[in-house]
């Protein structure tokens, strides 16, 4: 008996013949994707229409979800395929396509992230971005049909002015570009001083309750704590014993914190990719492999310092994570893995978390009912 075989695609574009995961996992949208390339530039110079760049990842949770918010919907694919070029970037395959164009929006912006959405002029020059937006209207913002309209009639109406601040945009940022390849020319003595001002102005921000150093969303960025480590060895070299024991303990505060979180996976290993709150308690479930490097060292590093072995304890827990779940077959390594799973084989779409959340039926099969009592009356005692 001959198995059963998938339904045709109602649509298929460019990113068919891709090899990225994530142009592929585009293939079959109803946006006429491009990928980078001669190609689309030129389709846009003859059309004489801006382009649509969109960078994200694999793995990336926003990237999903403005995928089935946005580039699914026939009726946003139908205004993308008309005003625009629409081209598909995986920033791990061109991280330099990714790195000038997010450098614009951090500029501009004054943040960034993924999905990365730039809007460029036919001779890729960036008119405007963001990055998720949602299909509509919302929270007094405007949501992605809506930016789409008033490109495509800036564009049509006021394009000089457009393309201008596009280029003003390029030519400040080459200025500050170039400012910094200047600065690697300062003195010790002034790195120093820029060093200490910069962790004094972290430890301004630090959390006593929960530790980090932020507010929701809370990220474990090691490399704050590799300044308050690197901060923590100048001050016990010139004998300022109470302020090295006060970088100390933020630092050893917030590993801890980060490590008896939710943020901390103590189960599979390793650390997700944030907090969504602001004590690390809830998840947001992706796992990226430079977070994890990262957290090794800066955790291995407390430890020489401390001798306490919780520190080498959580770093032996990550590299075994790394060992066991990010390394193929063939000795292939992963970036990332994925925030989003199927609920249940077979499951048509995927849920953030759902690899990793547990039902009342699952957790009762596992531990007995005192266990839970117990486990609940201190969670939400706490």
């Amino acid at each position: 008996m001959a198995g059963s075989s998938r339904p045709p695609h109602k649509y298929t574009n460019r990113l068919a013949s891709e090899h990225s995961p994530y142009l592929l996992q585009h293939a079959h949208n109803p946006v006429d994707w491009y990928p980078w390339g001669e190609e689309a530039f030129e389709k846009a110079r003859k059309k004489d229409v801006p382009i649509f760049l969109s960078i994200g990842y694999s793995t990336c949770h926003w990237c999903h979800v403005m995928e089935v918010e946005s580039f699914e919907s026939e009726e946003v694919a139908k205004r993308l395929n008309e005003w625009f070029v629409s081209i598909k970037v995986d920033r791990e395959e061109r991280p330099d396509v990714d790195k000038v164009y997010m450098t614009y929006v951090q500029a501009l912006y004054g943040g960034g992230g993924w999905p990365l959405s730039v809007f460029l002029s036919p001779n890729l020059k960036p008119l405007m971005g963001g990055t998720y937006f949602p299909p509509d209207d919302k929270y007094g913002r405007p949501g992605f049909k809506t930016v789409l309209r008033r490109v495509k009639e800036a564009w049509e109406t006021n394009r000089e002015m457009l393309e201008k601040s596009g280029t003003l945009a390029i030519e400040q940022l080459s200025e500050a570009l170039s400012s910094k390849v200047e600065a690697r020319g300062l003195s010790d003595q002034m790195s120093q001083i820029s060093l200490r001002l910069c962790a004094e102005q972290l430890s301004n921000s630090y959390d006593p309750k929960f530790g980090g150093f932020s507010s929701a969303p809370k990220f474990p960025r090691p490399v704050e704590i590799y300044l308050m480590l690197y901060q923590l060895k100048r001050l016990t070299e010139d004998g300022k014993e109470t302020e090295a024991n006060r970088h100390l303990k933020m630092v050893c505060h917030s590993l801890q914190c980060m490590a008896r979180g939710g943020v901390h996976d103590h189960i599979g290993g390793g650390f997700h990719r944030y907090s969504v709150d602001e004590c690390w308690h809830v998840p947001h479930f992706e796992k990226m492999l430079y977070d994890q490097g990262q957290l090794v060292n800066a955790y291995l590093d407390t430890f020489s310092i401390t001798k306490d072995i919780f520190y080498s304890s959580v770093a032996r827990d990550i590299l075994d994570y790394l060992r066991r779940e990010m390394i193929g077959a063939e000795g292939e390594i992963y970036s990332a893995e994925d925030a989003d799973s199927a609920e249940h084989e077979g499951a048509s779409r995927k849920k953030e978390g759902a690899f990793y959340v547990w039902t009342s039926k699952e957790v009762s099969l596992t531990i007995c009912r005192l266990s839970i009592y117990i486990i609940l009356v201190s969670w939400y005692s706490a």
